[in-house]
């Protein structure tokens, strides 16, 4: 994907900050199974929200309330000031959903032409297509396409309509790292134009590169909310790496570790209080040398944060 050369400003931007859409003390079940409990989502425009949970986690049930495709059993579901489900309101949203099909039969150009026509204020198609990264395959049958092509025609439908507010879910699934790197510049480039993103990923990275806040959920609940780097803090560990004489067996007992890891004499630890393990691992070994200490990353504070035996606190950023 590129970005197109010339972009037309949505004719009446929304400012950056208003609530787009919400959900709050929304509970949603299948028969037994609890989907969603108690829960609340909030997003805003000018900004990504990453959505990131195991599967389970009740990720699709929120996207499902948020676009109207699904109704909640109880609490309030809201999108740009009214009702999901009411098909007026759905036209100000774009929606990339992780499984779509389209009609084998016509062209990618044909594809984004037939939905501008659904909307009131439509990108150009050239503009859809170039932001999509479209251009060199425009006149292509949709059924000669490979599975990333296809991915980036859906995205080109759910932009072409110039949405207030852009649902990604699974956005760059098939797409080699360079088409994924520049989708980010893209999506960088719509929220800088005003457009809130909800932005669903198993790629831990990615959230990190792009969010502006994430949301975690774990079992139908809200588990923690914040920036990146405050989901990181939350987690409040470090990874500490080091050449070392000891043996695993022998560090992995020290109550400061929380996981541990060697490979040809350079140990990997990771813990929550690193100033005292490296105080006990430089009085066990005189000899340890080459040492890294860093913080974790997102997807080991996700980790952390979502196993059975996390106890970390619930506030969220407001």
């Amino acid at each position: 994907m590129s970005q197109a050369k010339q972009q037309q400003p949505r004719t009446s931007p929304i400012p950056a900050g208003t609530l787009l859409a919400r959900l709050k003390g929304v509970s949603k079940a299948y028969g037994p199974v609890q989907a969603l409990s108690d829960v609340d989502i909030a997003v805003h425009a000018g900004e990504v929200l990453a959505v990131l949970g195991a599967n389970g986690a009740g990720k699709s049930t929120a996207l499902g309330l948020l676009t109207g495709r699904l109704g909640a059993d109880t609490g309030l579901v809201e999108l740009l000031g009214g009702d999901p489900r009411d098909a007026g309101i759905r036209r100000g949203i774009g929606v990339m959903l992780q499984e779509g099909s389209l009609p084998d039969t016509l062209r990618v150009i044909e594809h984004v032409r037939l939905y501008s026509t659904y909307y009131p204020d439509p990108r150009p198609v050239a503009e859809s297509l170039a932001l999509a990264g479209l251009q060199d395959i425009a006149k292509r049958l949709y059924s000669d396409l490979s599975g990333g092509q296809q991915r980036r025609v859906q995205f080109a439908l759910a932009i072409c309509g110039r949405p207030a507010l852009l649902f990604v879910d699974e956005p760059t699934v098939g797409l080699d790292v360079e088409a994924r790197r520049n989708f980010w510049s893209v999506l960088r480039q719509l929220r800088g134009e005003g457009t809130g993103i909800v932005l669903t990923t198993h790629y831990i990275e990615e959230a990190d590169a792009l969010a502006d806040r994430v949301l975690l959920l774990a079992n139908g609940c809200v588990l923690a909310e914040d920036t990146p780097a405050g989901i990181k803090a939350r987690a409040a560990g470090k990874r500490i790496r080091a050449r070392t004489s000891l043996s695993l067996a022998a560090m992995s007992t020290w109550p400061e570790v929380r996981s541990s890891s060697i490979d040809e004499g350079v140990a990997e630890l990771v813990s929550n209080d690193a100033e005292q393990l490296l105080r006990r691992w430089l009085a066990a070994d005189a000899g340890l040398a080459d040492i890294e200490c860093r913080p974790l990353s997102l997807e080991e504070a996700f980790l952390t944060l979502t196993s059975p035996t996390a106890k970390v606190p619930l506030e969220k950023v407001a």
